[in-house]
C-alpha cells in the first residue's frame, strides 16, 4: 500500500518562485481504490480544490473569508511531481474580493480556480438549510468505507453514515444519497481548506444504484461557504454532510453536498459536474 503521508506535508507550498507555490501530491491522495497501485487513479479533486483555495489565501495575503470557489479540472495531474499554483488578484475591495489561479505540471495546465472574498455584514439571518444532524453518538463508528475498494485519499478522512455506506447498489430503487458525519483523521479543526477536502471526501452518489457503476470524472466543482467555521459548529472537527445525485443522463452526471455543524447550522454547500467515462467492450 501507498505510505501515507501527512496533509500538512502536501499543504506546505515551497517558498514563491516565478509567482507560483508548488507542492507534490503524494499516491495516497489517489481516488483510485486502495486494492490497486495509487497510479490506478489520479489526485482528488477534493485535495486539489483545497490547494486551489489555499494558494489564493496563501499567495495574494488574503484575510478576508472564503465565499464562493470554482474550480475547473482542465487535465488530470500526476503524482510525485511539482505542481505550480499562480494566483492572481482579480479586484480589490472593502467588503469583496475576487481572485483566481491558474495550476500546472511543466507547463501543461492542470486545472483553473477562481474564489470570492466577502466580509459579514450586519443583517438579519435566515437559513432555510438550517437542520439538526443525528447525534454523532448515536451512529456506530463501524458504519465506515474501508476495504479493497476505499479510496486512497479516504484513509485521511474518518466517517460514521447515517444507515449507509450504500457503496455498489445499496440504494438500488431509492433516491441516490449517502448522509455520513466527517473530519479528518489526525482531528484537526475544521477549516476552508479541510471543509473543501471533505465535500468530495466520497465516491459519486450515483455509484449507490448500480453494484457496477460506471467510471466518471469531475469538470466542475463549486463551493459556497455558509457560514464561520468555528470548534463550536464543528466540535472535534466534525461536520454533517449529505451527497445526493440531481441528474444522470447524456454522459453527465451533477451532484450536490451540503455540509452542517453539530448545532444544524448550514456550513456549506457544493455542486459537482462529473463526465461519464466511455466504457470498454468486453
Amino acid at each position: 500500500m501507498t505510505p501515507l503521508v501527512s496533509l500538512d506535508d502536501v499543504l506546505a507550498f515551497a517558498a514563491p518562485e516565478d509567482g507560483a507555490l508548488t507542492t507534490v501530491v503524494p499516491g495516497c491522495f489517489s481516488n483510485g481504490p486502495a486494492a490497486l497501485p495509487s497510479e490506478k487513479g489520479f489526485p482528488f479533486g477534493g485535495l486539489l480544490a483545497a490547494l486551489c483555495a489555499l494558494s489564493m489565501r496563501r499567495g495574494l495575503g488574503l484575510e478576508t473569508p472564503l465565499r464562493t470557489l470554482s474550480v475547473q479540472y482542465l487535465s488530470a495531474a500526476v503524482f510525485d511531481a511539482p505542481l505550480a499554483f499562480r494566483p492572481r488578484l482579480l479586484r480589490g475591495g472593502r467588503n469583496v474580493l475576487y481572485a483566481s489561479v491558474e495550476a500546472d505540471q511543466d507547463g501543461r495546465p492542470t486545472h483553473h480556480a477562481t474564489g470570492t472574498y466577502g466580509r459579514d455584514s450586519q443583517t438579519p439571518p435566515l437559513s432555510p438549510l438550517h437542520r439538526p444532524p443525528p447525534s454523532l453518538d448515536s451512529l456506530d463508528a463501524a458504519a465506515t468505507i474501508d476495504g479493497p475498494m476505499a479510496p486512497h485519499f479516504a484513509r485521511h478522512v474518518e466517517y460514521r453514515f447515517d444507515g449507509g455506506p450504500h457503496i455498489l447498489g445499496g440504494n438500488a430503487g431509492k433516491p441516490a444519497v449517502e448522509r455520513t458525519w466527517m473530519r479528518m483523521r489526525d482531528g484537526r479543526a475544521l477549516d476552508e481548506t479541510t471543509l473543501c477536502y471533505l465535500l468530495d471526501a466520497l465516491y459519486p452518489p450515483a455509484w449507490t444504484l448500480d453494484p457496477a457503476p460506471v467510471a466518471m470524472t469531475t469538470v466542475d466543482f463549486r463551493i459556497d461557504i455558509l457560514a464561520d467555521l468555528t470548534p463550536e459548529t464543528a466540535p472535534d472537527g466534525w461536520a454533517f454532510f449529505e451527497f445526493a445525485m440531481l441528474d444522470l443522463g447524456l454522459g453527465w452526471t451533477v451532484d450536490e453536498a451540503t455540509a452542517w455543524g453539530a448545532d444544524g447550522t448550514p456550513l456549506a454547500v457544493a455542486r459537482q459536474r462529473r463526465r461519464l467515462l466511455p466504457q470498454r467492450g468486453g
